[in-house]
């Protein structure tokens, strides 16, 4: 059977340095930082008090927050990256076909409804829980909530693989769409600004104090942030029967899962999924001209990228720009995939590679070129999007400029 071509026609994004395609872009190769101190919970007491939380979002901007009495800010930004996605792809949502359209999601934290119920039965006790709080906890109801706002029936599935999940949702809409199973897709990843991850990555000394640094030498950690990441994806029949434009051609997912890296992943393991993705989708490694590194300022986690890259790559990985812009928004956990895999459609089309900001001190350990602090005119055929996750769930998305 012919497999059929899978393109991105739509790009929806809700981020701290911006909302929408256009103001996510600019903010991104001007090197803007999305990192301020958090606001929605006391940190006293704590030894960061930073992340990437969007300050702006007003549901009502996107829809009407009365239509959805009990909805979570998690669904909300999906909700509303899912919008922007259709209309950047120039869809009149009344005039989805629902038994050919498709909802896939990808998170790390699910709802964010668990954890204000989880606080309510702790705070006031079990009696005080909303019933509506109960019935909107469920992590599935994040691709179910967009489901039905789009009226989508074709498939809905929610994709739990931690920070690595939007390139497997991603990876998962490709390989549903190229073998004709549904023509139209959203895909990617949300999840909210969420304590119990601020918390829990505190608690594992895994933060920075107050900025980003990947591949730095000196850097100290990651830090936490939100998003909302959809890409409208259809068939390249699909899209130019309606004259869309294209940004990007998805080519493909290479995954590699390890259960005994639980904590980080291993240079074996992420070695294997950049091979897999290679091969996968037939790509040759001096074609790959950018890679959007998982990147996440923790000493053991960028250390063991940049050995991957270095040995996939061998001689010629020192002509391969490598960036994180997790420097910029922080880590969305379960959008972060799909923030950078919009990232390397704009990159695609645009031949530019957003930097990695806060580099200051070299780290031989790492010996990549990381696209210190400002952005870089560059020639993108094909892009590789990293993401890893705890469990060593690695996905590695190949993306490539579109030729008809």
């Amino acid at each position: 059977m012919n497999k059929k071509r899978v393109v991105v026609t739509g790009l929806g994004v809700i981020s701290s340095i911006g909302q929408g395609k256009e103001d996510f872009w600019n903010a991104l190769i001007a090197g803007k930082s999305g990192i301020s101190k958090v606001t929605s919970f006391d940190t006293t007491g704590l030894r960061c008090h930073y992340a990437g939380e969007i300050q702006d979002f007003n549901p009502e901007n996107y829809f009407k927050a009365k239509d959805f009495p009990f909805l979570s800010r998690t669904s909300q930004l999906g909700i509303a990256s899912a919008i922007l996605a259709f209309k950047d792809a120039g869809i009149n949502i009344n005039s989805i076909n629902p038994e050919t359209s498709g909802v896939i999601i990808g998170t790390t934290m699910g709802e964010k409804n668990l954890e204000n119920t989880v606080s309510t039965w702790i705070k006031e006790g079990c009696d005080k829980i909303e019933n509506g709080n109960i019935l909107q906890s469920s992590p599935n109801n994040i691709s179910t909530n967009i489901g039905s706002y789009f009226g989508i029936k074709g498939c809905n599935y929610l994709i739990p693989t931690a920070c690595a999940a939007a390139n497997y949702s991603l990876g998962y809409a490709f390989n549903l769409i190229s073998s004709g199973q549904i023509e139209t897709i959203i895909a990617g990843g949300v999840d909210s600004f969420s304590k119990i991850a601020f918390c829990g990555f505190h608690r594992l000394y895994a933060m920075a104090p107050e900025k980003c640094q990947p591949f730095d030498k000196n850097r100290k950690g990651m830090l936490v942030g939100e998003a909302g990441a959809i890409l409208y994806l259809e068939s390249l029949d699909s899209a130019l029967k309606r004259n869309a434009k294209i940004y990007a051609e998805i080519l493909g997912c290479g995954l590699s899962c390890d259960a005994s890296h639980m904590t980080q992943p291993k240079a074996e393991g992420i070695e294997k999924a950049i091979l897999k993705a290679l091969k996968e989708t037939g790509i040759n490694k001096e074609d790959v001209s950018y890679i959007s590194a998982h990147g996440t300022g923790t000493p053991a986690n960028d250390k063991a990228e940049c050995n991957a890259i270095r040995k996939v790559f061998s001689d010629n990985y020192e002509n391969i720009p490598v960036s994180s812009i997790k420097s910029m928004l922080g880590h969305t956990m379960g959008a972060a995939s799909g923030v950078e895999a919009i990232t390397c459609c704009l990159s695609v089309q645009n031949d530019i590679i957003p930097p990695t900001i806060n580099y200051e001190t070299p780290d031989p350990d790492c010996g990549i070129d990381c696209v210190p602090n400002t952005a870089r005119k560059h020639k993108v055929r094909v892009a590789l999007n990293n993401g890893f996750a705890f469990g060593g769930n690695n996905a590695c998305l190949v993306i490539k400029k579109f030729m008809s």
